[in-house]
């Protein structure tokens, strides 16, 4: 008897926002696959920890960077969700995993601009166009972008083009995969205290305590402001929410 319980793939859900992500479905009664790129035992915590929360779970290595390895990636996906999920597709995709890369507009290389077109646009673009016969009709799709698509920052030139270009892409996909009844969202955090960008925000207090003042709220963003957000779209309530793009910033630079 196949599965009935609900399952999300989450790309870099060992660590930072996509931890917090993946635990916040596991919350609300989803399964999880997540992924990693090479901390398998971070991973494998992060399995135990929703296993704790009585829901299955797996995770499986992936290189958002290398477009080529989404074939063999989605064998494993396949054998993976009948031997632990006892299912043949999933429900939900979040494409979270990415890097940050600090490099003012003049002076950002060719290879950090190609690194973030692999990791934060190329990647998310055909790993979910190699998602889509895994993805069951009626699914949802949410894609990460940042608050810094709407506001600049020097500095993230390179990668906040990239976010920008995740928008677009968005509601493309909400408008060609929207017969099959699949909505597809994005969610944009404002500055997060995680160790991306080398945790830059969390760890410098005098950049922490600028940031929190452009912010109506008055603090930095937490990884648990943003997973509960990514898990309510994957809920029956969000079913009408399509082609959205959600900041979660706290009010950031407004």
């Amino acid at each position: 008897m196949e599965n009935t319980t609900k399952i999300a793939l989450v790309t870099g859900g060992s660590r930072g926002l996509g931890k917090n992500m993946a635990l916040q479905l596991a919350a609300r009664g989803i399964d999880v696959l997540l992924t990693y790129r090479g901390k398998q035992a971070e991973a494998e915590a992060v399995v135990a920890e929703i296993q704790a929360l009585g829901r299955k779970a797996a995770a499986l290595q992936l290189d958002v960077a290398d477009a080529q390895g989404f074939e063999a990636f989605f064998g494993r996906v396949k054998t993976t969700l009948r031997d632990t999920f006892q299912a043949e597709q999933f429900h939900f995709l979040v494409n979270n995993a990415g890097i940050g890369i600090y490099a003012p507009f003049a002076d950002t290389t060719v290879a950090q601009f190609d690194e973030l077109v692999n990791i934060q646009l190329k990647g998310p673009f055909f790993l979910t166009q190699q998602a889509l016969p895994f993805i069951s009709d009626g699914g949802r799709i949410i894609n990460i972008s940042s608050g810094l698509a709407r506001f600049a920052l020097p500095g993230y030139a390179a990668y906040a083009a990239m976010k920008g270009a995740i928008e677009v892409l968005t509601r493309y996909q909400a408008k060609e995969l929207g017969a099959r009844g699949i909505a597809v969202n994005t969610v944009a955090p404002g500055a997060i205290e995680t160790d991306f960008g080398g945790g830059a925000v969390r760890d410098t207090p005098g950049l922490n305590a600028h940031i929190a003042s452009t912010i109506a709220l008055g603090r930095v963003g937490l990884p648990d402001d943003i997973g509960g957000v990514v898990a309510f779209l994957c809920t029956e309530e969000a079913r009408w929410i399509n082609a959205q793009r959600l900041e979660v910033s706290g009010g950031q630079n407004i």
